[in-house]
């Protein structure tokens, strides 16, 4: 039977708001910023619940006098706040880009910290008070708010797929000033006009017109420098979990999109619509006039079609269909398309289907709405051409889930895959933006040559080519030696289109950059290194350049920390563009995260101290590793699911939905649990058996996961969803059991510390995120989940007990 007045629903419906806050604001801030810039604020926001801890510790005898009231207080102000603080937030004169060398924007950057840690300190104080007031209902509690967050995640999933964003933040706010109207109800307080006045300010914050909740997009993202242009507008919008798709026409100054497009060609392309998503990663939707296609005989990723007879052609990326038109142009006789935003298919196909000549719904072109590696898994089709779309198919920068730009479509067992599904003598084709110094292209390279050499080759540098232009850049892959006709052609066209040879077998010195011209052959003198001696080029070479792979998935990450001096000299000259900014903001954002924990929880402890005269009967540097440990492994665990399980859903979106909501969920049944474990083997016993459980379950995943994976690739989508949700059931329902067990032994023993408590696991959350993030692009993910293993054991060995027992 629950004590009387025990808060479930307004919990849950507390820790629910906060959640769908949280990822919205990931969201929100991947649009009008970037997603790395989403990642690091959403991270330090949660220092609220540290501030949060540090002031229940400080204030509670004088809050648990008057509980009901502040307790509906504090869930009204996160409503409010939730709205309030992002608003503001957007009119802050914030600029990333000058953040390594004018000294206000760090400041800005920390303000905005502050900004948007107030909600999520509001939350904190709710949900805390309610566990300080009901603490022999603790683990109810704590099953609440796990069960809460695991609905608010997927709630706002489903919500993202029918409204914008900011409609979203409006309707959080109405959530989450109702649930302050059902606490009203449910702690006791005498009826009045207070639950009225609460729902009437839910109505106004879902009603807020448009206008008042408007994104600012940042002036250096492509989709403000295009409006700019005269007689731009944006003729068609819409968002989905996906991300933000913007469509603009400019008729006065036109968009010519054509990656790849020779220096020399004298063939322009017809009328364009320029698509973009979250405001960056512009494609393009291509007027159909056949008579003026030409063009695309003219960019490097037609190469191919020059080399052989291109009859069965897989296009990873569809996007707006640049990709498949070529295919079309060169007389492909059969393409499957692979695009895994559905409104973009939508969009090219149905919207402005007139437009585009209907190009997916050709009888010879088949459209899959999904992931590429995932349709590779479910086909055992081979391939004359497989060719990748110059903007990835999805990506951190359009979800705002995956941070630093984790990629699984470059890594050496994708291309692997890939060249599985090629026909004896078929290619890969990959372009890439070209960056100086080179980056992109020989770390794509160097994949290329391990992914040859996993798939068993003799002499894999026999079948990589690469070629540049003023632009790109394009490897070519083949499922065999290229032979001498084949080298002649790729001359050839090169020779005929100005495009440089980087590489191609038996290839000389002087046939290197002869046309756009470089200080000396960079790319062709890289490739030749890592081809001679790739580990020595990897240790000299001032970015890194190391394969990617799928424990590493860190295409993008090429930052070597003893190059950023040199960088930072160079400033006045236009060095910085050089910078990789995702990972050294990343950093930056790990001291600053340390410093406010600092602040937050240990300097505030030491006034605790003076505070409380009684003696405690736990030892606080228990509580300390206890919490904290707890606070890192949870963390480092999810953070592994979502990338393990991203390859076996093969869908961001889908895996982000499964991965949260099912440890949530099962962790807060854990929690449910855990009381009856807890009266049964006693706290300290029943956290240590829970805890030997998650070790165990880690292990065995580290051992048989990828097994597992490979077992059940070609299964329908239900069918792994509900898989996926059995492998995360036993982890993570031991994951919802120490918590409340270490609160429980401190209600025992020491009940002052139970907000403490909560403090430094909410600030230890912080920090997981991140250091999760810096672990696993330099060590891998199997790493962050053995480090998740030695934490909970850490936890385990420093069980907040009574001294007499330590």
């Amino acid at each position: 039977m629950n004590p009387s007045g025990l808060p479930r629903l307004s919990v849950a419906l507390i820790s629910a708001s906060a959640l769908a806050y949280e990822i919205l604001l990931m969201k929100l801030f991947s649009i009008i910023q970037w997603h790395h810039f989403a990642y690091m604020v959403i991270s330090l926001a949660l220092l609220g619940y540290g501030a949060s801890g540090t002031f229940l510790s400080l204030a509670r005898e004088r809050l648990l006098v008057r509980f009901g009231y502040v307790y509906v207080t504090n869930i009204a102000l996160f409503g409010i706040t939730a709205l309030g603080s992002f608003l503001l937030a957007q009119q802050f004169p914030f600029n990333p880009l000058e953040l390594f060398w004018d000294f206000r924007q760090s400041l800005r950057l920390f303000a905005l910290y502050l900004l948007l840690a107030l909600p999520f300190f509001f939350a904190a104080n709710a949900i805390g008070l309610a566990f300080i007031r009901h603490k022999t209902a603790i683990s109810a509690l704590y099953g609440a708010d796990l069960l809460g967050a695991g609905a608010g995640s997927l709630g706002l999933l489903a919500l993202l797929y029918f409204l914008f964003p900011e409609s979203a933040l409006k309707l959080i706010s109405a959530a989450a000033l109702f649930g302050a109207a059902v606490g009203w109800r449910e702690v006791g307080l005498r009826r009045g006009t207070g639950p009225v006045l609460l729902l009437v300010g839910a109505l106004i914050a879902a009603g807020l017109p448009h206008k008042a909740v408007a994104l600012k997009m940042s002036e250096y993202k492509a989709l403000s420098q295009a409006l700019n242009l005269p007689g731009a507008r944006v003729v068609d919008e819409r968002s989905s979990p996906y991300g933000r798709l913007t469509v603009v026409a400019s008729p006065d100054v036109p968009f010519r999109y054509a990656p790849g497009l020779s220096i020399v060609s004298n063939v322009e392309p017809p009328e364009q619509l320029g698509l973009f998503t979250n405001g960056d990663g512009m494609s393009a939707i291509t007027r159909y006039v056949p008579e003026r296609l030409g063009y695309l005989d003219d960019q490097a990723s037609a190469l191919p079609y020059r080399l052989g007879d291109m009859k069965q052609v897989l296009v990873i990326g569809a996007g707006g269909g640049s990709e498949v038109l070529q295919a079309l142009r060169h007389h492909a006789e059969t393409i499957d398309a692979v695009e895994l935003n559905p409104q973009i298919a939508e969009l090219v196909g149905l919207r402005f289907g007139a437009f585009s000549g209907q190009i997916y719904r050709r009888e010879n072109v088949s459209l899959h709405i999904g992931e590429a590696r995932g349709f590779l898994a479910s086909t055992k089709t081979e391939y004359d051409l497989i060719q990748m779309a110059m903007v990835d198919s999805f990506g951190a920068a359009s979800s705002g889930v995956q941070s630093l730009n984790e990629s699984y479509l470059y890594t050496t067992e994708a291309l692997q895959r890939y060249i599985e599904h090629l026909k004896p003598g078929g290619y890969l084709c990959i372009s890439r933006w070209l960056k100086l110094p080179p980056r992109d292209a020989l770390k794509l390279f160097v994949t290329a040559l391990e992914a040859l050499k996993a798939h068993g080759a003799d002499r894999p540098e026999a079948q990589l080519a690469m070629i540049r232009g003023l632009q790109t850049t394009t490897l070519i892959v083949k499922n065999g030696p290229f032979g001498a006709g084949e080298i002649v052609r790729l001359r050839q066209f090169c020779d005929a289109r100005a495009f440089d040879t980087v590489y191609y077998p038996g290839m000389n010195a002087s046939e290197a950059n002869r046309y756009n011209l470089l200080p000396q052959p960079l790319f062709f003198e890289g490739a030749r290194a890592l081809l001679s001696n790739p580990s020595g080029f990897y240790e000299r070479y001032k970015f890194d350049v190391t394969p990617a792979t799928d424990n590493r998935p860190y295409f993008y990450h090429f930052f070597k920390w003893e190059t950023l001096p040199e960088l930072i000299a160079l400033r006045g000259s236009g060095g910085l563009h050089l910078v990789e900014w995702g990972y050294p903001v990343l950093i930056a954002s790990l001291f600053q995260a340390l410093i406010a924990s600092t602040v937050l929880i240990l300097l505030p402890l030491a006034r605790l101290r003076t505070v409380r005269k009684e003696p405690a009967a736990v030892r606080k540097s228990a509580v300390v590793l206890y919490f904290f440990a707890l606070g890192l492994g949870f963390l480092f665990v999810e953070i592994y699911f979502l990338q393990r399980f991203l390859l076996f859903l093969n869908h961001p979106l889908t895996t982000a939905a499964v991965v949260l909501s099912g440890f949530l969920i099962f962790a807060g049944l854990g929690s449910s649990f855990s009381s009856y474990l807890g009266a049964k083997r006693g706290h300290a016993a029943a956290a240590r058996f829970a805890i030997a459980a998650v070790v165990v379950f880690g292990a065995g995943y580290l051992l048989t996961l990828d097994s597992l994976f490979g077992a059940f690739a070609s299964q329908p989508q239900g069918v792994k969803i509900a898989l996926s949700l059995l492998l995360i059931a036993p982890i993570a329902f031991a994951m919802g059991i120490p918590f409340p067990m270490g609160l429980g032994a401190l209600a025992d023993h020491s009940e002052t510390l139970i907000p403490w408590a909560w403090g430094i696991n909410g600030c230890a959350s912080v920090i997981s995120a991140i250091l999760a993030t810096i672990l696993a692009i330099h060590i891998g993910f199997a790493a962050v989940l053995s480090a998740a293993m030695l934490l909970y054991l850490l936890a385990s060995a420093a069980f907040p007990g009574p001294k007499t027992f330590d």
